[in-house]
């Protein structure tokens, strides 16, 4: 059986651990990744595109110059990208996303596994926590960075205007605003920190306390030499 220090340790590894796969799934579940308003002109009127969208739909509205609002409408993120460099990293953020909700699952089985058992294989202790929250940590932030390169870099927000827009217009100005589905991916690299730190502390106090039974052992053959 565990020591209680051990089944302390890792049960408090265990919650951090599904609290990250709990946010990875809320952050696939929810479409509240971005809020763009894009402005269009064209030769005899302007129009005004507000959009908000996640990694699979989005809602978006438009006001024309005369301050009519058009009807709030829904899309399909997938279907209205038409550019390959978009799709291609959108569906890249969305594979990396479910790595990473496999590898805080992991996590989740092997620091519950911990507090119940001793496992013989290393892979399944301190090392395999590390591992895994090494690299859902590591998915995570890369996802957070592809995200920004395609909304700043890619005008993923115009090219989604655009389609919600219907009609040929010149893109004139657009603002950003980082909504909570992208901000909460900060709370899991945070979780997958924790998570690595408690199992530190524990490694540490562990290898502490060993070298304290080793020293009697050590001092009790010298005494035996000497005599």
């Amino acid at each position: 059986m565990p020591t209680r220090e051990k089944m302390l340790m890792f049960g408090a590894a265990f919650l951090t651990s599904v609290s990250s796969f709990v946010i990875i799934c809320v952050v696939l579940g929810t479409q509240r990744w971005m809020g763009s308003k894009v402005d269009f002109s064209g030769t005899n009127s302007t129009v005004s595109v507000s959009l908000t969208y996640g990694l699979f739909r989005g809602t978006c509205a438009q006001l024309i110059d005369s301050g009519l609002q058009v009807s709030e409408t829904s899309f399909q993120v997938t279907e209205a990208l038409n550019s390959t460099e978009t799709q291609s990293i959108n569906i890249a953020i969305i594979v990396l996303l479910v790595l990473s909700l496999i590898s805080s699952f992991l996590s989740s089985g092997l620091t519950c596994s911990n507090v119940m058992s001793n496992p013989y294989q290393t892979f399944l202790g301190p090392i395999g926590v590390y591992t895994w929250n090494a690299i859902g940590g590591f998915f995570t932030l890369v996802v957070m960075i592809l995200f920004a390169v395609n909304v700043e870099g890619n005008d993923l927000s115009v090219e989604l205007a655009t389609k919600c827009a219907s009609v040929l217009l010149t893109h004139t100005r657009s603002e950003h605003s980082y909504e909570y589905s992208y901000w909460i991916l900060l709370l899991n690299i945070f979780l997958n920190i924790v998570t690595t730190v408690i199992i530190c502390f524990y490694n540490h106090a562990r290898y502490s306390k060993k070298k304290e039974q080793e020293r009697p052992i050590e001092n009790a053959s010298k005494d035996v030499i000497l005599f």
